[in-house]
């Protein structure tokens, strides 16, 4: 039975019912971290306040002068391995669950708003609080998708932090001008990041140059669409890209040439690979078929190159990936599976380094720290990874969401099957 021990506070565990309304205080008892210690986490506010030995920490000590702060929730993880949150560093949610609808789909805004909203959730259900999403503008589209995408910003503001890459298809000469009109309003009205795919646009080098001087107006970063596949024109990007580093993204360079890793490396960009497919409506237009995933031995020589690797997943059942998932431990887990990275690099890729992509702080379980968690059922992080299911999320300090897995057998047989388990007494904590 995988019964999740953060399904609600526990008897006696404090006067909240709920941990989704929870107080101002939070503790989180009994989490395994990553490096196997069993501690006490207390979080106040949207920070971690203090961590301790299991047991050791109660509710947050008085200030001079202030009553002792003992609202909140108290939530039981034994079980549960407690990491910093995971981040979706590349989607595409205008096009999300588009592949099951008629072509093309509908767009009218209450449609857009809820499947983008949708997409969102499912990936914070996974354990994603922090997203970003590329966004088509310009075009038939105009800027709808963008408003769509900015709308669900809104609402789920307090449960997940949402970012929009704003996506023009042309920028270069008299067919760009509508692009270069709605990038910079796409700019204005809220778009986080400039972005698209270079090799979309007849002249890929004067769209690069166009698109950093609406960048450099607008003080924002720069995540582009790229298949790598030209050595000679990868150069070109990353030397024009240079002078806006680190605030540089690329990916999902599914077709990156042997040797491209130095080019990337002494440019300074972060590379956003795709893992589960390459699959990406960025990059369609530019020939038949789905952009290949990236080959183990090529991010291999990414990773060898330090250039920083960050894994995200693409599409959401669209037509690029009518399959696909918005899962960041289903990405960590092929990298790892596929020998890339090590489990710890691996996580570090959807987590930690996705956060670095999207221009957040890093996140570690430690005092002082944003409160940007995830606990997943596991008793180790390749554990978590081969098979975590439930799931609790806290994002800014608030749990916003839990996922519990609940397994069970017809016929039991009497064997010494294995259980799932809290550790102390071979039952969880829910029996």
């Amino acid at each position: 039975m995988d019964s999740a021990a953060a399904d609600g506070p526990q008897p006696g565990s404090g006067p909240a019912a709920n941990p989704l309304g929870h107080g101002p205080v939070l503790l989180l008892t009994g989490a395994r971290l990553a490096d196997g210690r069993v501690v006490d986490v207390r979080i106040s506010g949207d920070r971690i306040q203090a961590v301790g030995t299991a047991g050791g920490l109660g509710p947050l000590p008085a200030l001079p002068g202030a009553p002792t702060v003992t609202t909140g929730a108290r939530i039981d993880l034994r079980g549960y391995l407690l990491l910093p949150a995971p981040a979706e560093a590349h989607a595409h949610y205008d096009v999300a669950f588009s592949a099951a609808l008629p072509a093309p789909p509908p767009e009218t805004s209450t449609d857009l708003t809820r499947r983008v909203t949708e997409a969102a959730l499912t990936s914070l259900g996974y354990g994603a609080t922090a997203q970003r999403t590329h966004v088509r503008i310009g075009d038939v589209h105009g800027l709808r998708r963008l408003e769509a995408v900015l709308t669900a910003q809104q609402a789920l503001r307090g449960l997940a932090e949402l970012q929009a890459v704003a996506m023009p298809r042309l920028l270069t000469g008299r067919a760009g001008a509508d692009g270069r009109a709605q990038l910079r309003e796409a700019l204005k009205l809220g778009a986080t990041a400039a972005g698209g795919c270079p090799e979309l646009d007849p002249d890929p080098a004067g769209f690069v140059q166009l698109l950093l001087e609406a960048a450099r107006e607008a003080d924002c970063p720069v995540d582009l669409h790229t298949t790598a596949a030209d050595p000679g024109r990868l150069a070109r990007l990353a030397g024009a890209l240079a002078p806006l580093r680190p605030r540089v993204v690329l990916g999902p360079c599914g077709s990156l040439a042997p040797g491209a890793s130095t080019v990337l490396a002494n440019a300074g960009v972060r590379v956003v690979c795709l893992p589960q497919n390459g699959g990406c409506a960025g990059l369609e237009g530019l020939g038949p078929g789905p952009s290949p995933a990236p080959r183990a031995a090529l991010l291999r020589e990414l990773v060898k190159a330090r250039v920083p690797l960050v894994a995200g997943s693409g599409s959401l059942r669209d037509g690029a990936n009518p399959v696909g998932r918005a899962d960041p431990l289903e990405a960590a887990y092929l990298l790892a599976a596929g020998g890339v990275l090590d489990v710890e690099g691996a996580y570090d890729a959807v987590s930690n380094q996705a956060r670095l992509a999207l221009g957040l702080p890093p996140v570690r379980v430690d005092a002082g720290f944003p409160a940007e968690l995830l606990a997943v059922r596991g008793d180790s992080l390749a554990g978590a990874l081969a098979g975590g299911h439930s799931r609790l999320v806290v994002h800014s300090g608030r749990v916003v969401s839990r996922t519990s897995a609940v397994r069970e057998f017809a016929d039991t047989v009497a064997l010494a099957l294995p259980r799932q388990s809290d550790g102390t007494d071979g039952r969880g904590p829910d029996e």
